[in-house]
């Protein structure tokens, strides 16, 4: 049996219109998926920044424990120098998301033991007074005793109890995380 030379090869693969439809259904998922990612980006945030301030709080409280000397948070300029109740951040804003320190009080100075940075997505409200931590015992002084923690901007996508987290301190100077905002029923 001869084969004849003008015999077609067979080629495999996909055609123009099979190719565009792929990338059409690509496209289409892609736009229906990111505003899931960066709602998660933004939860992600939020518990994040929540579990920073509640270090943060723990950490202070164990130093006035520690050391037997008062010891406050306090909101911080980019200096990181307190704040004075009500005035603005760098970006304007006057929440906790400037970022906060933690001050130990020696010889009438405030000197830092640690501090947290800035992170504009994220709104922290609470009370513009500063915190403080006494000895003996660690108790919380100030004039707020919750912070309510969510995204400074709130989308469709990121409303409701699942974005929020609310750090409540209780007289004694321990904090906790409870989901959902401050206000909500618990």
């Amino acid at each position: 049996m001869k084969r004849n030379a003008h015999t077609r090869r067979v080629c495999r693969g996909f055609t123009l219109f099979e190719t565009l439809v792929v990338i059409a259904l690509l496209a289409i998922v892609a736009t229906l998926t990111v505003p899931s990612f960066v709602a998660w980006r933004v939860r992600d945030q939020v518990d994040a920044r929540a579990r920073a301030l509640l270090s943060t709080l723990s950490y202070a409280r164990g130093e006035a424990l520690r050391r037997g000397a008062r010891v406050t948070v306090c909101r911080i300029d980019a200096a990181r120098r307190c704040l004075a109740a009500g005035q603005p951040c760098k970006t304007g804003v006057v929440d906790w998301s400037c970022g906060w320190a933690v001050m130990i009080e020696r010889g009438g100075g405030f000197y830092p033991l640690r501090a947290q940075p800035d992170l504009a997505p994220v709104s922290i409200v609470g009370a513009l007074t500063n915190l403080t931590f006494t000895p003996p015992a660690g108790q919380a002084n100030g004039s707020f005793r919750s912070f309510d923690i969510g995204p400074r901007v709130e989308s469709k996508a990121t409303q409701g109890k699942d974005w929020r987290r609310c750090i409540r301190i209780a007289a004694g100077g321990r904090a906790r995380i409870v989901d959902g905002a401050c206000g909500a029923a618990a």
